[in-house]
């Protein structure tokens, strides 16, 4: 959730699973310190059942990515093993720096190229209203940024895959190719 590692559920083994932020920071971790191979794989340094990796290997490079900022601005926050349910306010605003950054690199970009590529018009205030609706969309604030998620890197990515289809297609229309 949006507060980090308060509360949290207890599984039959006793350990405490916390939230959205400490899945988020355990993917980093494990991304950061252990083999591409055992991302996926039950070892002794990756209990599958606290936090498995469960999302695309894109999405476990953008975790490692993240991994790397973390581990120079605060190692304790990705230590291997040793950084279960870590949280202190600086990591926190890290967290939701990294969540922010990531959709201003790939959403906003994405939502950028993809009205202009629906609307091609140089000023057209309908490219405008478009990419100003994507960017203003309240569930990307409150969860991607509220929630410590980066939901928005997937769908920046398959908006701009969108956008090259559109600007494709523009250009063969333009040329006849239909």
């Amino acid at each position: 959730s949006g507060h980090g590692n308060r509360g949290g559920t207890v599984r039959g083994d006793g350990t405490k699973m916390f939230g959205d932020y400490e899945a988020q920071r355990h993917w980093m971790e494990i991304t950061l310190h252990t083999p591409v191979r055992e991302w996926y794989t039950q070892t002794k340094d990756n209990d599958l059942q606290y936090w498995g990796l469960d999302y695309p290997p894109l999405t476990a490079y953008h975790s490692l990515l993240c991994g790397w900022v973390f581990d120079k601005l605060e190692p304790a926050s990705v230590a291997l093993r040793a950084s279960r349910g870590y949280e202190s306010p600086s990591s926190k605003l890290l967290m939701r720096s990294a969540a922010l950054f990531s959709d201003l690199a790939t959403l906003h970009v994405a939502a950028y190229v993809a009205a202009k590529a629906a609307y091609p018009g140089r000023g057209d205030v309908r490219m405008l209203a478009a990419f100003a609706m994507v960017l203003l969309q309240p569930g990307f604030i409150l969860i991607d940024h509220g929630h410590f998620q980066f939901n928005c890197v997937c769908l920046g990515l398959a908006a701009l895959a969108a956008a090259c289809v559109c600007r494709g297609a523009m250009k063969d229309a333009r040329v006849g190719a239909w």
